[in-house]
């Protein structure tokens, strides 16, 4: 996955357990996304928003390295991607790009629209799951 040579401007992002870096150049990017989210990131976006799952704050289109998660919880670095349709073509991009994501200890769990459409309770009880896991990763670490 070489970029050719290309340097990208890059800032560093302080969290609980280090330093994540992302391309400024995708800080605007993601606010387009913001205002143009799928229905079902808008569907997602009601069930993460406000706190509402234990308590944890996610945030919507947030840069990572050279990567935009649709939805990333900082304290227990936790990204959420909602995957449409045109992942199905992208699959071998997708890993490579959830590994450069792992790289940083950020867990990544990925639905499809139609799982979020279909079963929106199967859906938040997944992250739940996740959730609670990741709250014991983290705490065994500290």
């Amino acid at each position: 996955m070489s970029n050719g040579g290309v340097v990208y401007p890059r800032r560093r992002k302080r969290t609980s357990r280090g330093i994540i870096p992302y391309d400024t150049r995708l800080v605007k990017p993601s606010r387009e996304l913001r205002k143009q989210q799928t229905d079902a990131e808008a569907i997602l976006w009601a069930l993460l928003r406000r706190k509402s799952m234990s308590g944890y704050k996610f945030t919507r289109q947030k840069p990572i390295d050279k990567f935009i998660l649709d939805f990333y919880c900082s304290k227990l670095l936790l990204g959420v991607e909602v995957d449409g349709a045109i992942h199905r073509y992208k699959e071998k991009y997708d890993d490579q790009r959830t590994q450069i994501i792992n790289y940083y200890d950020i867990k990544v769990i990925r639905f499809r629209n139609e799982e979020i459409f279909d079963d929106l309770a199967a859906v938040a009880k997944k992250m739940m799951e996740e959730i609670q896991k990741r709250e014991k990763e983290i705490k065994a670490c500290v």
